[in-house]
């Protein structure tokens, strides 16, 4: 669901204050509200890259690693986003206990859900290279491909690849594999 005139973060807070808005997931983006809507795939996929994530960051404690986190950029009217799992360095300080964080993400990920558009992906990635993100992934969930974003690179991984950290969370890496569910024939 998308409106159609552009609202403000303000404009935003009241929008989500309402009591039929109460239980559902939105972000601004642009200006526009979107509501997100996962499937069971799109929410298995993140589970399963949160988990690896989160045993390499008990071994290595380089920030945290978060589902479903609000952002927004204090000089930002426009943006209010809630990337499916987000890691964040300890550089940027303690857990913010209320609110949006003031503050982009070090990495950001989406997985694509019924109704997206490939294009909507690429958009979503490019505005948050824009607003600081230093990498993004987007996973194409039906597909099993990750195409992997940085403000001067890009790569598409199949099943067959390695996903890894980089400069972000760097010694991280899974199995592209290890992240899709494997049906049972």
């Amino acid at each position: 669901m998308t409106t159609r005139e552009k609202i403000t973060t303000r404009e935003f807070d009241a929008f989500l204050a309402a009591p039929e808005n109460a239980s559902r997931r939105f972000e601004l983006i642009l200006g526009e509200i979107v509501e997100k809507m996962p499937t069971q795939l799109h929410a298995y996929i993140i589970q399963m890259l949160s988990g690896f994530l989160f045993v390499f960051l008990r071994q290595n404690p380089l920030g945290f690693a978060l589902i479903e986190a609000r952002y927004r950029l204090p000089d930002n009217p426009d943006d209010d986003l809630i990337p499916d799992l987000s890691f964040v360095s300890k550089e940027r300080g303690s857990l913010v206990r209320s609110g949006p964080a003031p503050y982009m993400p070090d990495l950001a990920v989406e997985a694509q859900s019924e109704g997206q558009s490939d294009k909507f992906m690429l958009d979503k990635a490019q505005l948050y290279l824009k607003l600081g993100v230093r990498m993004v992934c987007i996973i194409y969930s039906t597909r099993e491909i990750i195409e992997v974003l940085t403000p001067t690179d890009r790569q598409l991984l199949t099943i067959n690849d390695t996903l890894t950290g980089g400069d972000v969370l760097p010694g991280f890496s899974v199995a592209v594999r290890e992240l899709f569910p494997v049906e049972e024939a």
